[in-house]
């Protein structure tokens, strides 16, 4: 199934809960958070206060993704906060591993993140254990980037190791995620599609959820 995780990070944040209403209206079925530290990436965004401001205005999975050096010092907090789903980048971990079932012990669904130069063979060890991989088709940091295509092969291999290891976790993309992406990424494998700036440009959140959600199933049934 084809999801929608909208990424607040492009959003009004003056009428924020206005905001996650027209996306979830548009058929939006995740938050997507995306936290930012200022040293793993150039950008400080938001902390487990905004998750906490959110958690009331929303019944819909909050999906964390976390873009900080030491996520292990974070992972309770964010899910105290109200997060249910989290994921960490494979460049961060020391103990991979480790943190992953942190993120489990703690009572959310665990993911795992690569960067657009880090290998999908990282991750070989770790993939029976996580519900999502989160493959990034930008360099992480800012919103409204171009779409890289090598991230079309790492979406495509993720799938046939998912096929080939009997695993059935969940393929996510985030970067540059548009009307002219989103049929790549959903033929190569990719069932959660994390989107910003093509959800809430132009003030026609619903509309524009709507219209990618359509294309992207068009494109599945079609393949």
């Amino acid at each position: 199934m084809i999801e929608l995780a909208f990424s607040i990070l492009a959003s009004d944040f003056a009428h924020l809960a206005d905001e996650v209403a027209a996306a979830e209206r548009g058929g939006g079925t995740i938050v997507h958070i995306d936290v930012m530290d200022g040293h793993f990436v150039p950008n400080i965004t938001f902390g487990p206060p905004v998750v906490k401001a959110l958690r009331p205005i929303t019944k819909l999975p909050l999906d964390c993704h976390l873009m900080i050096e030491d996520p292990d010092a974070y992972i309770a907090a964010f899910v105290e906060a109200g997060a249910d789903m989290i994921s960490v980048h494979q460049e961060t971990c020391r103990h991979l591993h480790r943190t992953l079932q942190v993120i489990e012990q703690q009572g959310a669904l665990s993911g795992v993140v690569l960067n657009p130069a880090t290998p999908v063979e990282t991750l070989i060890e770790v993939l029976p254990m996580v519900h999502y991989v989160l493959v990034m088709s930008v360099n992480p940091g800012f919103g409204g980037q171009k779409f890289l295509p090598l991230a079309v092969d790492k979406i495509a291999h993720l799938a046939r190791l998912r096929e080939e290891m009997g695993l059935n976790f969940r393929i996510e993309v985030d970067g540059g995620v548009a009307l002219d992406t989103v049929e790549l990424v959903v033929r190569a494998g990719a069932d959660m599609l994390v989107a910003g700036s093509a959800v809430f440009e132009k003030g026609r959140t619903e509309q524009n959820a709507v219209e990618l959600l359509r294309v992207a199933r068009a494109a599945v049934a079609g393949a």
